[in-house]
């Protein structure tokens, strides 16, 4: 059976008619160990799968890691975020971003059992590294990122509508329906809700190209809701009581730290211990802590002015 199977398949592959039967010779006297062997070394890969290892790592390409530690504050204190402090790093290139974590939230005086409460986009690798950090910790998805995908897809109703005026209408109407059962984290019925949009949008979108691409971004959108739906909090309850539901203030850390330099309008490319150095050398200064790290190299680095106690006089 081994024979057969490279026998057959190695007839896909692009490799020389020599290397072919060497295969075929090799499995005839090693029998199993010979197909594990051609699989291992000369098999093709699944359809699509070799496309997707190479963008994942395509040159210049990676993933970064990048937030905003802050203390607890009420929502009314947004304008003045005590102690707030920005890290970033290349996850694929740091041994240690537990550590880095750690310390940077110790800095701002966490204890061992203190509450954490991690606010993200959903993304797996983000809420893997908030799960090794604080495994006791809340983790919660924020409505900024929620109220954008939502956007996207009413911006694309609006073309369905240029196309079918009352199916557009009735869609984003429906639409808006879900966004208020997700602001009160009613997730399942959310679900249904999609679900029923995604069942009335197959009946048109053989014969519309918008009416497919809204398709395909309420399926994107459900899929997001459906991997998410256990870390989405009642929004409007915690509004009430005055706690913070969305990260939009931290959007902007995210363009201070990377978009200055990582922007694809200044076509460079970087390697991954050269992102991840300047990332920290990036945060250190947003941070008001670049100067301290090179006074522990160089002590005569810039010495802080010291304050004069002032002078108490005889009586």
């Amino acid at each position: 059976m081994a024979v057969i199977f490279v026998a057959w398949d190695i007839q896909s592959t692009p490799e020389s008619p020599v290397l072919k039967a060497g295969f075929v010779l090799l499995t005839c006297y090693t029998g199993p160990f010979g197909a594990f062997l051609y699989v291992l070394g000369c098999r093709e890969p699944l359809p699509g799968l070799h496309e997707q290892v190479r963008a994942a790592h395509k040159p210049g390409w990676f993933e970064v890691i990048a937030g905003k530690s802050v203390l607890a504050f009420r929502r009314e204190d947004e304008g003045e975020v005590p102690s707030a402090k920005c890290f970033g790093f290349v996850q694929s290139y740091d041994e240690k971003p537990r550590r880095r974590l750690w310390e940077l939230m110790k800095s701002q005086g966490l204890q061992e059992n203190q509450q954490v409460v991690f606010m993200s986009d959903g993304g797996q690798n983000v809420r893997r590294v908030q799960d090794y950090l604080h495994p006791q910790s809340e983790h919660l998805i924020d409505w900024f990122h929620i109220a954008m995908r939502l956007t996207v897809l009413q911006q694309q109703i609006k073309a369905l509508k240029e196309e079918r005026p009352e199916t557009g209408a009735d869609l984003s109407k429906r639409l808006e329906s879900v966004k208020h059962l997700l602001w009160h984290g009613n997730t399942e019925e959310a679900l249904e809700r999609l679900s029923d949009l995604l069942v009335g949008l197959s009946l048109i979108q053989a014969r519309s190209s918008v009416a497919k691409k809204v398709a395909d971004g309420l399926n994107e959108f459900e899929t997001y809701i459906s991997n998410n739906r256990e870390f989405i909090p009642n929004f409007g309850e915690r509004r009430c009581q005055g706690e913070t539901i969305s990260t939009a203030f931290v959007e902007s850390t995210i363009n201070q730290v990377v978009s200055r330099r990582f922007v694809k309008k200044q076509q460079m490319q970087w390697t991954l211990r050269g992102a991840h150095l300047l990332l920290q050398t990036r945060t250190k200064v947003l941070n008001d802590d670049l100067d301290e790290v090179f006074r522990r190299w160089y002590p005569k680095f810039r010495p802080q002015p010291q304050t004069q106690k002032p002078e108490r006089k005889a009586a």
